[in-house]
């Protein structure tokens, strides 16, 4: 999903989203951040990112998609959690 397509979700539905935030400053995970930067994962490199992330319809679902990628998740984020977050909270800044 495309940052630029959210307006077009249920908001009435919760949707669910791989998330994570960078453990320290300049982070190999994404060189040049600061610390505590918010990301979502990409859906086709499992990089952190801003767009082009996972979506699921329920916390279940995603935490199955974050187990399926841990491997990769664990070389593109290193040292970092990732973990299911509420699409509308990642977007206020709130998680």
């Amino acid at each position: 999903m495309r940052r630029a397509e959210v307006d077009a979700l249920d908001p009435v539905r919760t949707w669910w989203v791989p998330a994570v935030r960078a453990p320290r400053r300049d982070w190999s995970g994404m060189p040049g951040c600061r610390r505590g930067a918010r990301f979502v994962i990409d859906e086709a490199t499992c990089r952190p990112a801003r767009d082009n992330f996972p979506l699921f319809d329920s916390r279940g679902a995603c935490l199955e998609w974050i187990m399926a990628h841990r491997a990769d998740l664990a070389r593109t984020a290193p040292g970092a959690s990732v973990g299911p977050v509420s699409l509308a909270h990642w977007l206020l800044g709130l998680a």
